[in-house]
């Protein structure tokens, strides 16, 4: 009898243990990553020279026909190159980059009179294996560091990719923060004419950055706070708090704000009490940019994200039946007089699909 009461809970405890090892990664939140001195120091060297070749070259377009006198890693930049702005697509991704396929042909739509428009720069996460991609995605990746969502590791990401291009061609003047999961709406050649048309434009600014800045969202406080009360003061004011979407196309001009930075980084770089208040990537920038710039951003993003039936912090995802010609006219339409340029968030297996329609409805402008 006592050798059968000491029996069952010897096999519980076996049974239970291994299941705690298995369970835990899915019970227990995840460990948070936290931003090395070594890796903030080799950003912040990566900011200097970039900041640096500002002084160096003249801005566009007075550098129109001038060369850079040396290459950055990636050496996209040539003489014929530089005779108009360029734009610098940044993939920001953890997985691999599963619609390559439908960006390349979005690339391969430019004017064959002069393709070099566009760099591509792209930031994976070191802690994924991440397939090559081919095409214009080859030899792209620029040297990365782990990130992890609502964390500041994503701010710290796009700062990198930015400060990349900056270096890597003085022509880039706009640059577009992607994730793995958006898929182009228009054509490249009708993003390109849009980004440059300034007859719309206000005369205090000649290219405007497209980041959504929001002031009076009910979720405010809670994020504001989510490093503790006053942790934010006196750098950032709650009047002065913005949030927004978490990718954007900024400006040559607004990107250089971003990598100079170092007041509101100080902030923004600690860590969360209330994690589930917590996307530094969505409220850094637009608090920058709102504070630094406030005349230079059209005030919203270029990114169609719905959000009716939020999952844990994520987006919808589309699937396959839901992928149809009225779908992108439908993600297209905005509030204002533009049109939506990318959307998320599309499952992998909206690929096919995708590619079937790019040609009659996605790039047919």
């Amino acid at each position: 009898m006592y050798r059968s009461s000491l029996l069952v809970p010897a096999v519980t405890l076996i049974v239970t243990v291994p299941l705690l090892f298995l369970l835990a990664p899915r019970i227990l939140p995840p460990r948070r990553i936290s931003i090395t001195v070594p890796d903030e120091l080799d950003d912040l060297s990566l900011f200097q020279k970039a900041i640096a070749a500002e002084t160096t070259f003249p801005k566009h377009p007075s550098h129109a026909n001038k060369a850079p006198s040396n290459k950055f890693r990636l050496g996209s930049t040539n003489a014929a190159a530089i005779r108009r702005p360029k734009i610098a697509f940044l993939f920001l991704t953890n997985t691999d980059l599963h619609f390559a396929p439908l960006w390349q042909l979005f690339f391969n739509g430019t004017n064959p009179v002069d393709p070099h428009l566009y760099n591509v720069y792209i930031h994976a996460d070191p802690a994924v294996k991440i397939g090559a991609p081919n095409g214009v995605f080859k030899d792209r990746f620029i040297p990365s560091k782990p990130t992890q969502r609502s964390s500041p590791t994503l701010i710290s990401a796009a700062r990198r990719l930015l400060a990349t291009a900056m270096l890597d061609d003085p022509a880039n003047e706009f640059f577009a923060l992607i994730s793995q999961h958006c898929i182009p709406l228009h054509s490249f050649g009708y993003f390109y004419n849009f980004l440059l048309d300034t007859q719309k434009l206000s005369h205090e600014m000649q290219y405007p950055s497209y980041i959504e800045i929001v002031s009076d969202s009910s979720l405010l406080w809670d994020r504001y706070n989510a490093r503790g009360m006053d942790v934010m003061e006196p750098e950032v004011r709650f009047d002065e708090f913005r949030v927004g979407s978490q990718f954007f196309v900024l400006t040559r001009r607004d990107s250089l704000l971003v990598i100079k930075d170092r007041k509101l980084w100080r902030k923004f770089r600690k860590p969360c009490i209330k994690v589930e208040s917590c996307y530094p990537e969505e409220h850094y920038f637009p608090t920058l940019i709102s504070m630094q710039d406030p005349k230079g951003s059209a005030g919203y993003t270029l990114t169609r994200v719905n959000w009716t039936d939020m999952v844990d912090g994520h987006p919808h995802t589309y699937h396959p039946p839901e992928v149809s010609s009225e779908l992108i006219y439908t993600l297209r339409k905005s509030n204002s007089t533009y049109s939506y340029m990318f959307a998320r968030k599309f499952s992998p297996d909206c690929l096919n699909p995708l590619l079937e329609m790019a040609d009659s409805v996605i790039f047919k402008d």
